[in-house]
C-alpha cells in the first residue's frame, strides 16, 4: 500500500474555506486526496499550526524547512521519500504514485465529479462526510454557501 504524508503550512483547516478568500486548489486537493484514500492508499495530513511534532519528528521534512524556510511547504512524502515541495500535486500526479493494479479504468479529475449526492450539497458547495468529523467542503462553494454555522467546514 502506498504511504502519502502532507505537510501542509500552518491554516485553520485543509479545505481551504476557512477564512474571506476560498483557495480552490487546496478544495481540489482535498478531493484528490479522497480519491487517492479510495483507491487504496493510506493519506495522511499535518498541519504546521496545530501539529507541529509531525514536522520535528519527520527527518526529512524537519531538514528541507531548516534549509527552506516555511516557503518549502507544503512538502508531499510518498513512501516516506520526498516527492513535492512548494505546491500541491495534481491528481493525475498523485495517481502516478499508485501502482497500476490499483487504478480504476476512469478517475474524476475534477473536485465536483468526486461529490456526494445532491442531500450532501450545501448552496453550490459539495461536502462529502469525514469519518467522525463534521462534513467539510471538497470544492469551492459559491459566497457564502458554507460557513462553520451551517456544519459545512
Amino acid at each position: 500500500m502506498t504511504k502519502l504524508e502532507v505537510f501542509d503550512p500552518a491554516m485553520c483547516c485543509s479545505t481551504g474555506v476557512c477564512g474571506p478568500q476560498v483557495d480552490p486548489r487546496l478544495a481540489t486537493f482535498e478531493a484528490d486526496l479522497r480519491w487517492l484514500g479510495a483507491q487504496g492508499a493510506d493519506v495522511t495530513r499535518y498541519n504546521l499550526g496545530s501539529e507541529p511534532g509531525a514536522f520535528a519528528g519527520s527527518d526529512v521534512v524537519r531538514t528541507i524547512l531548516q534549509s527552506g524556510g516555511e516557503d518549502v511547504l507544503p512538502v508531499v512524502l510518498v513512501d516516506g521519500r520526498l516527492r513535492w515541495t512548494g505546491h500541491y500535486p495534481t491528481r493525475d500526479e498523485l495517481a502516478a504514485t499508485l501502482p497500476a493494479a490499483t487504478l480504476p479504468a476512469a478517475a474524476p479529475a475534477t473536485a465536483e465529479a468526486a461529490c456526494c449526492s445532491p442531500a450532501d450539497q450545501v448552496g453550490d458547495a459539495c461536502c462529502a462526510p469525514a469519518a467522525a468529523q463534521p462534513l467539510q467542503v471538497v470544492s469551492a462553494p459559491a459566497a457564502g454557501a458554507c460557513s462553520p454555522d451551517n456544519g459545512c467546514c
